[in-house]
């Protein structure tokens, strides 16, 4: 469920993040963020208004809508077969050369590729020399060849099939930002109507050399204060809900600037749903960076009463201060035990997700405004479009609002 009321910063951080989209077009950024289009086109054209620009002059950078590839179905059809087609005329005139060239010189060289590449060098040559004579110069058996001969065309079908899988691959795999392996892929190509297996994908991706993003060294963010009062574990590292509402959990990291200072990102998610329903950025540490995450979950889910907020150990969630914004808010605290991350995974989870698909090979975030645009983009990208594995491989809004269906029609 959205927010009724955006607070002026996340008004703030949503016009940010058009202005400086190339080519962004109101409706998708609208998407990821989870509002309505004419909302955000709201929120710019007032903010151009403040700041005295124009319509026209607001973003140079972006192409005009006429400029945007074709979205015709047809025209897209063509386009590929045409692709295909340029690329089979080129793979069969590099074959002959890179048969005769290459693999003959790997005839005594030893294993699989072997034997393939004499069964290949005999078909092309077959109208030089005898099959039977090629057979036995080359050692390989002639029933052997004539079996793969006659597979020739299964394999070339699955081969353009394969090379057609790609290009959709990653189309998919771009739109992630190149943070989606194969278990979210294969989901994101059956919804759109692609049957297709898992293991296929994963074969294809590593074929074509399609990776994900790998995990970076983390940083210790969480300083317990030995001085706060002890709070229990009530999750005992469970970190499931049967309804949204029911149990959060909140973590704090750290985000990398280029002149070697940090930004803090404090967390809450719900643990039905994974969704992350509050979120706060600051440059310090201090109680005020998760209190104003909690604020900004009560805010979303427009009450928090009743609800569970687990953490670990660290200074700000033990603080008397966080400790009175919980009870004013109906909340009951659990906290993990001191030096264990296993006991808050799911949220140290999340946080590895979030930098390994944002910093990618980065280093760090830029300046200030770059991380926190970069990092306000993809929370609100997760939680409207971002597949997760613990839902079904739907986005956490989506497996919220299927749970809500799916209530409302038992309960009629």
């Amino acid at each position: 469920m959205a927010m009724k009321d955006y607070s002026d910063e996340f008004k703030a951080d949503a016009v940010a993040l058009y202005e400086s989209t190339p080519g962004a077009i109101y409706k998708w950024i609208a998407a990821d963020l989870g509002v309505n289009r004419a909302t955000l086109r709201e929120w710019v054209l007032r903010d151009r208004e403040r700041r005295g620009i124009t319509t026209a002059a607001a973003k140079p950078g972006a192409q005009p809508r006429e400029a945007m590839p074709s979205a015709d179905p047809d025209e897209r059809v063509r386009q590929l077969e045409a692709r295909v087609a340029e690329l089979e005329a080129s793979e069969r005139k590099l074959a002959t050369e890179r048969d005769i060239l290459r693999k003959a010189a790997k005839y005594f060289a030893g294993g699989d590729e072997l034997v393939r590449s004499r069964f290949q060098f005999v078909d092309d040559h077959r109208n030089t020399y005898e099959v039977k004579r090629l057979c036995q110069v080359l050692d390989v058996n002639r029933s052997s060849y004539y079996k793969w001969l006659a597979g020739a065309q299964a394999r070339a079908t699955r081969q353009r099939e394969d090379r057609i899988l790609a290009e959709e691959i990653r189309e998919v795999h771009g739109e992630s930002g190149g943070a989606y392996g194969s278990p979210r892929i294969t989901a994101e190509l059956r919804e759109k109507g692609r049957r297709v297996n898992e293991k296929r994908v994963a074969r294809i991706m590593r074929t074509f050399s399609i990776t994900g993003i790998r995990l970076r060294r983390r940083v210790r963010t969480t300083v317990p204060d030995p001085a706060a009062s002890p709070v229990p574990d009530l999750f005992q590292r469970d970190f499931t809900a049967t309804e949204p509402g029911r149990k959060y959990m909140g973590d704090i990291t750290y985000l990398p600037l280029t002149n070697g200072e940090f930004l803090y990102l404090a967390t809450v998610l719900d643990c039905f749903s994974r969704k992350v329903v509050g979120w706060s950025i600051a440059n310090h540490m201090r109680t005020s960076l998760v209190a104003d995450a909690l604020q900004m979950a009560a805010a979303t889910r427009g009450r928090l009463d009743g609800a569970v907020f687990h953490s670990d150990h660290g200074a700000q969630d033990g603080s008397r201060g966080f400790a009175g914004l919980c009870d004013q808010l109906g909340v009951t605290r659990s906290m993990g035990a001191v030096g264990t991350s296993a006991d808050n995974a799911a949220c140290e989870s999340f946080h590895a997700s979030l930098k390994r698909e944002t910093l990618q090979s980065t280093h760090d975030y830029g300046d200030t405004d770059t991380c926190r645009r970069t990092v306000f983009a993809w929370l609100t990208r997760y939680n409207t479009r971002r597949r997760h594995s613990a839902n079904g491989h739907l986005s956490p809004n989506e497996y919220e609002h299927r749970h809500h269906t799916a209530k409302l029609t038992l309960a009629a």
